[in-house]
């Protein structure tokens, strides 16, 4: 596989010389000795192999991160230095964009080509747009009253300080930018940080490590551990030096990180599942629509917390919209993501696919029909593009995250009906509309429970835009300036002079 010819030399030595975890500004095998193997899921073959951290390796992360947070030269750099280092940090990134993107493609199955232009891109963008941060960071100064000491003078004031260790995981479906959501703000703040990325993707995470190290920050500044949830993601969740614990995936773990960062009060941000709504309106341009709602949940395989996975089309247009979308899903090549003129990759792993298939089974029993696809094939993880209609709101076909290449469509009659639809589920993430009618536009977005709202586009992003959901889709925001509220905690300062 490493053979393939359009891998670039660089690609292939960085996965035969078998990466190891970054501690400390050292690259390090796992205490134990033990290691995880990982896989191309567009063939099921093996990539290589990388170290499965224990916890004793946690612990060293996060003390190394401990002590350059508290008393290091990273602890004493001026918002300048920091601004710097995340522009050098972002050059390296498009230095190596391509070698990042097919790192994305081998480890995680998505389009080599589209991980450039995407995920890659919008890493670069992100880190750029953090970096001009660190030089912004403001406190602000009160002029107090103090009513019960009249006679005495005050000077107050509020800084803003870095929260201090960030302990950050995150999910396999953009195991590159996911990453850089939560080291932008970090190191724009001044914070230090202990990654542990996805178990089955951890590639990205390795280079960017590399990348960090080069462009010139400190040892203990950017740690990355490599291991499995349970064990190396548990300790990184308990360990007392952590300050902010910030966390990518599931809803189900994400609650219980959540619970463990309460009983020691540690900050915590959350960005977990989502149902996201697709509503077509019956004034929309049903062509744009369609073909906006197919890339919705298509994209990324259908790997992405706010895919479009749910449509509700007003009735006078759903067999139409959902024709327009089977007939899409029919015409996309399935294939490796190294292949330019491939239109979906794998799924990430084989666990995956018999999940999403399952899903797909339940609905062929429960007498739904499914309007295209439907099927998995091999080698490799693959799932065709699926289009289910004839589900009711409440089946968990609508009701639960899927995260895979499903479409659950469902009419609806007029407003009221499709916001009623759009709301009813556990999750509030994103939501797109499609219509031409601003009127309506603007009635409908306050009423939608969703972090998120795109007209006329889907899973739009855009660094300086807050993301993140309402619900069981999260608590906290990444990107924008409400991802440096989160990595810093105010101070009041009141002087009595």
């Amino acid at each position: 596989m490493l053979n393939h010819s359009s891998l670039l030399p660089a690609t292939v030595a960085f996965i035969k010389r078998v990466p190891r975890m970054l501690i400390n500004g050292e690259w390090v095998e796992a205490a134990d000795g033990n290691v995880m193997t990982l896989h191309n899921p567009a063939s099921g073959e093996v990539l290589c192999t990388v170290p499965c951290a224990t916890p004793d390796d946690v612990d060293r992360a996060v003390l190394a991160a401990r002590h350059a947070f508290d008393d290091s030269a990273w602890s004493r750099t001026r918002p300048r230095e920091r601004q710097n280092l995340l522009w050098k940090l972002a050059d390296l990134l498009e230095r190596d964009a391509e070698l990042l993107a097919q790192l994305e493609c081998l480890n995680n199955g998505k389009s080599a080509a589209v991980a450039r232009v995407m995920d890659v891109q919008l890493s670069i963008d992100f880190l750029r747009y953090m970096a001009g941060w660190a030089t912004k960071i403001e406190g602000s100064s009160v002029e107090v009253s103090m009513p019960l000491m009249p006679n005495d003078q005050f000077h107050s004031f509020i800084r803003r300080e870095a929260v201090g260790v960030v302990g950050a995981i995150v999910a396999w479906n953009f195991p590159l930018l996911l990453a850089c959501w939560k080291l932008g703000p970090a190191l724009a703040t001044g914070c230090t940080v202990v990654l542990k990325p996805a178990d089955e993707t951890p590639m990205s995470a390795l280079k960017l490590a590399e990348l960090a190290l080069e462009a010139g920050y400190p040892a203990g500044v950017f740690n990355v551990v490599t291991g499995t949830g349970i064990t190396a993601g548990s300790a990184l969740t308990h360990n007392p030096l952590v300050d902010k614990l910030t966390f990518t995936g599931s809803t189900a773990v994400g609650k219980q990180i959540g619970k463990i960062a309460m009983d020691s009060m540690t900050r915590v941000t959350l960005e977990l599942g989502g149902k996201s709504p697709t509503i077509v309106m019956g004034d929309a341009d049903l062509a744009a629509a369609a073909a906006g709602a197919a890339s919705a949940i298509f994209f990324n395989q259908g790997q992405v917390c706010c895919a479009g996975s749910r449509l509700y089309v007003q009735r006078k247009h759903f067999d139409n919209v959902v024709a327009d979308i089977s007939d899409i899903a029919n015409a996309m090549k399935l294939g490796n993501g190294l292949d330019p003129s491939v239109d979906m990759g794998p799924l990430i792993s084989a666990r995956q696919q018999e999940r999403v298939s399952r899903y797909i089974e339940m609905g062929r029993e429960g007498g739904a029909t499914i309007a295209c696809g439907g099927e998995q094939f091999g080698p490799g993880f693959f799932v065709k593009p699926t289009v289910i209609v004839g589900v009711d709101q409440k089946n968990p076909l609508v009701q639960e995250e899927i995260f895979g290449p499903v479409l659950v469509a469902i009419p609806f009659d007029d407003e009221a009906d499709a916001l009623r639809l759009a709301n009813d589920s556990p999750y509030g993430l994103g939501a797109s509309v499609w219509s031409n009618d601003l009127a309506v536009v603007h009635r409908m977005i306050p009423r939608i429970k969703s972090g998120s709202v795109w007209v006329n586009c889907h899973s739009a992003l855009d660094p300086a835009l807050p993301f993140g959901g309402y619900k069981m889709s999260g608590v906290g925001r990444e990107m924008g300036y409400a991802a440096i509220e989160h990595y810093t905690e105010l101070k009041s300062v009141l002087i009595k002079l």
